[in-house]
Parts: C-alpha cells; structure tokens; sequence
C-alpha cells in the first residue's frame, strides 16, 4: 500500500501544530518538525507555569502583609502566630487586598493580632 502524503488528516495535524507556533521565531514556526517541538516544549511549560503561578501569588501576597505589618511594628511570622491564635480566618490573599485597600480595617486586624499575642 502506498504512502498518503497529501492527505486530509496529515493535512490538517500539520496545520494545528503550526497554528499553535504562530509567533515564534524562525523556523519554528514555519517548518513542521521544528514545531512540534517547539510546541509540545511550550505546552508543558504552560502545564507547570499555571501551577508555578499559585505559588508566585502566595509570595506576593506574604511580601505585601509582611511589609504592611512591618509599619505597625510586628513581624510577618507573629501577626500569623497572633491571627491563628485570635481564631481570626482571613486569607493571605484577603489581607494583602485589605493592607492596600482599606489600611483602618488592616490596622484593626493587626491589633486584634497583638492582644492575642499579648494574653
């Protein structure tokens, strides 16, 4: 049996390879072998990137607490301690919007921190 090399399906399997390698650079977006590569390549590092970003996110928001509760003269590690302690549920996402956002609320959390550190 001979060889289809103008078929539909490798017409078309070709054709979504090199869709998804528009806008890389040279021949990876032109010439098929290159591209697959390139691409089942920038495919995985999505897969891994879009869980890499949850983590990232969590650091942001524990830079921008720590910074905040810096300024009210208590450490990142003990305003958690005191929150954990208070029985106060608040995400580190939630706090970083509220240390930026509404800095009365987030001085209020913070003091309801210390008198749970202090009894």
């Amino acid at each position: 049996m001979s060889r289809a090399i103008d078929g539909t399906k490798r017409n078309n399997r070709r054709a979504k390879i090199l869709k998804l390698a528009k806008g890389f650079r040279g021949r990876r977006s032109t010439n098929f072998k290159a591209a697959k590569d390139a691409v089942t390549k920038s495919l995985d590092h999505a897969y891994v990137d879009r869980h890499d970003k949850k983590s990232n996110f969590r650091s942001l928001w524990i830079a921008r607490i720590n910074a905040a509760v810096r300024d009210e003269g208590i450490s990142y590690s003990c305003f958690i301690n005191g929150l954990t302690k208070a029985g106060v549920k608040l995400n580190r996402k939630a706090l970083s919007n509220m240390a930026i956002e509404d800095p009365a609320a987030f001085k209020a959390v913070v003091e309801t921190a210390k008198k749970a550190l202090k009894a």
